[in-house]
C-alpha cells in the first residue's frame, strides 16, 4: 500500500454502526487525502450502500433535514413555502412516537420493526400511534405491530410491469456510485388491481392536501413518472435534461466535485483535513463485543432460508459466533446454548434468548451473531455521535446459561 498510487478504501455498516463511526470515517478521509488518492481516477471513497436508492433518496431531498437551496428550488418550482423546521430521522422517531408526539406513521416498503433498533420499544413506540399505515410488496413483522388503527396497502414490486395511463413506467434509481438509470420490471403483477408506490404516493396527496395549496399534478404525474423526472430536472442540480440521459445505455453519472476536478464545497474551495480524538471502547473483564451481520440467504431483513453457506451454518439462525479461546474462557464447549444480555448505562435487562453457540475465528474477544434476531440488544439511545446511527457493531454482552 505504501508504494500504491490508487487506492480505494470501500466501508459498510461494519464502519458507520459505532458509537465513534464519524470520526473513524473522517480518519479514513484523512488518510486518503495525505496519499493524493480523492479526486485521482482508479482511488479515492467507497461507501458501500446495498439498496440502489439508499443514495437517492437523499439526492431528492428524502432528508430529515434538507438544505436551504433545495428547499428554495424546490418552493419556487410548485409555488409554495417549504417548511424550514427539521424533521425526525429513524431513531428520533420511534423517540417521538414513544412520546406522543407522532401521531402517524406511514411506510414506503421496509420492515421498520425488524430494522430498528431496541425491538420491543420500537414495537411499542408504533402501538401508541393513532395510525400506521404499510405500503409493502411482501408481508412482514410490521405488519403484526399496528397502531390503534392500521392499514396494509399492498403495492407492486420493481420486477413486476407497471402500465398507467402514459403506458409502461419505468423508476429511476441510483446506485452507490452516483450513476442513474431506469429500472423497468418485466414480471406479470401478482394482481390486476395492485398500484405502484408512485401511483399510491399520488392519490393520497390528491385526496389530502389543500385544494388551495400548491398546484401539484398529482394526477399527471401517476400516469406517466416522466412528468416527475421533468420536475426533478428544474429542481436538482445535475439532472438537466432528464428525459434523454437517462435513456442511454448505463444511465448518466451525477457530477461530484472532487472527483471531477478536485474541488471541494468548502469555505476555502480545498479539501479540510480534521482532528480526531482517539477514543476505544473497553471491554470489561468476562464480556465480549458483539456485532451483528447477515446471512447468505438474506437480503435486509429478509430471510429466504435457514442456510449460511458464508459460514457454514445449516438449519438455524439463532446462533453467536465465538472464538474457540473465548468459548473456553467462558467455561463454554460448541453447541451450549446460551442467553445473550447486553450491557448498557441504562441498566436495562435486554436479553435474546436460546442462542447456540458455534466456534468460529472471530477476533478474541469479539462475537457475531444475525440480523434481526439481536436487535433486541441495542437501546435506542445508543447511537453514533453526530450521525444518530444505531451502535448494532459494538453491543457489550454477557452469556449465560439459557433458561
Amino acid at each position: 500500500m505504501l508504494s500504491a498510487r490508487k487506492i480505494v478504501v470501500c466501508w459498510a455498516m461494519g464502519l458507520t454502526q459505532h458509537r465513534h463511526s464519524v470520526p473513524t470515517i473522517r480518519e479514513v478521509v484523512n488518510f486518503l487525502l495525505l496519499r493524493g488518492n480523492i479526486g485521482r481516477p482508479g482511488a479515492g471513497l467507497c461507501p458501500v450502500r446495498g439498496h440502489s436508492n439508499v443514495q437517492g433518496d437523499r439526492t431528492m431531498g428524502i432528508h430529515e433535514k434538507p438544505d436551504a437551496a433545495f428547499l428554495d428550488a424546490l418552493g419556487a418550482e410548485f409555488g409554495f413555502v417549504p417548511p424550514r423546521h427539521h424533521g425526525h430521522d429513524a431513531v428520533e422517531a420511534i423517540r417521538a412516537m414513544r412520546d406522543g408526539q407522532v401521531r402517524i406513521f406511514v411506510a414506503l416498503g421496509g420492515n421498520f420493526v425488524s430494522a430498528a433498533p431496541d425491538t420491543e420499544l420500537t414495537e411499542r413506540a408504533l402501538r401508541n400511534c393513532e395510525l400506521t399505515v404499510q405500503i409493502s410488496t411482501k408481508p412482514n413483522r410490521s405488519h403484526a405491530v399496528a397502531g390503534r388503527q392500521a392499514l396494509i396497502l399492498p403495492c407492486l414490486g420493481r420486477t413486476e410491469a407497471d402500465l398507467r395511463a402514459g403506458g409502461e413506467q419505468r423508476v429511476t434509481v441510483e446506485d452507490s456510485m452516483g450513476m442513474v438509470h431506469l429500472s423497468r420490471g418485466s414480471l406479470a403483477p401478482a394482481s390486476d388491481t395492485l398500484l405502484s408506490e408512485v401511483a399510491i404516493i399520488c392519490r393520497m396527496a390528491n385526496a389530502a392536501l389543500d385544494s388551495g395549496g400548491p398546484q401539484v399534478p398529482w394526477a399527471d404525474f401517476e400516469a406517466d413518472y416522466d412528468r416527475i423526472r421533468d420536475r426533478i430536472a428544474r429542481v436538482i442540480p445535475g439532472f438537466e435534461d432528464f428525459y434523454a440521459r437517462v435513456r442511454r445505455p448505463g444511465g448518466f453519472a451525477l457530477p461530484h466535485p472532487p472527483r471531477d476536478e478536485r474541488r471541494f464545497p468548502t469555505r476555502t474551495g480545498l479539501a479540510n483535513f480534521t482532528v480526531n480524538q482517539l477514543d476505544v471502547l473497553r471491554v470489561p473483564q468476562g464480556r465480549l463485543l458483539l456485532q451483528t451481520i447477515r446471512s447468505h440467504d438474506q437480503y435486509n431483513t429478509t430471510i429466504y432460508g435457514l442456510d449460511d453457506r458464508y459460514r457454514g451454518i445449516h438449519q438455524g439462525r439463532r446462533v453467536l459466533f465465538v472464538h474457540p479461546d473465548d468459548l473456553a474462557a467462558h467455561g463454554l464447549t460448541e453447541g451450549d446454548p446460551v442467553d445473550i444480555v447486553s450491557e448498557f448505562s441504562d441498566r436495562v435487562e435486554r436479553r435474546a434468548p436460546a442462542f447456540r453457540t458455534v466456534a468460529y475465528p472471530t477476533p478474541r474477544g469479539c462475537c457475531a451473531a444475525y440480523f434481526p434476531e439481536t436487535n433486541v440488544l441495542v437501546p435506542l439511545d445508543s447511537t453514533a455521535e453526530v450521525s444518530n446511527t444505531p451502535t448494532s457493531k459494538s453491543i457489550v454482552v454477557r452469556l449465560e446459561p439459557a433458561h
